[in-house]
């Protein structure tokens, strides 16, 4: 660990406001790109406004129980090192939750992107596109793109389904949606 990062380290655990600010300036960038690539990876589209609520979820793990997080932080990495890795696990474990919260339809899919009035028309036409999508693509590749987008699934939840390994249902998702792609039709 880097003295700057010590010493940043140090006046947060003081609970000093200009080390609080320094903190937020300095690590904001690695939240924000944090974000953003997860989401990529897990093909969840962000407006603005759930990045901001995604980055302010992670602040807040940070300052949960007195900043626990930052207390247990013992030096053996790189400080953003570990405060990535600590982001990435509260915005996985967001976006999960929101993924299940409009499984279970208590919110609409793509909140703010559609309206009440259209959503049910929507999903039924995005439906029947992710339909004739999944046609094109082999039983394994259709039956894993159909669980994790259209039902919400986690990898464990998928890997337990079908019986493909945990760690395939990443690579399986790539390259159902290259397929996609090169079929010019669009990526799920």
């Amino acid at each position: 660990m880097t003295d700057l990062d010590r010493r940043l380290l140090d006046r947060c655990l003081a609970e000093d406001p200009s080390g609080w600010r320094d903190f937020v300036d300095r690590f904001t960038g690695l939240f924000v790109h944090v974000i953003q690539h997860t989401a990529h990876c897990r093909s969840v589209p962000l407006t603005p406004d759930d990045l901001d609520d995604l980055c302010s979820e992670v602040f807040l793990a940070v300052l949960a129980n007195r900043m626990v997080v930052l207390r247990s932080f013992r030096g053996q990495a790189q400080l953003s090192t570990y405060l990535a890795v600590i982001s990435r696990r509260v915005v996985v474990r967001e976006l999960t939750r929101r993924r299940m919260a409009e499984a279970l339809g208590h919110v609409p899919v793509h909140q703010g992107a559609l309206d009440h009035a259209g959503a049910d028309h929507e999903r039924i036409e995005n439906r029947e596109i992710v339909q004739l999508m999944l046609s094109g693509l082999s039983d394994k590749e259709a039956a894993v793109i159909r669980h994790y987008h259209l039902e919400g699934r986690t990898y464990p939840e998928i890997s337990a389904r079908i019986g493909v390994p945990e760690n395939s249902i990443g690579p399986l998702l790539a390259r159902a949606r290259e397929k996609l792609r090169h079929n010019g039709q669009p990526a799920s």
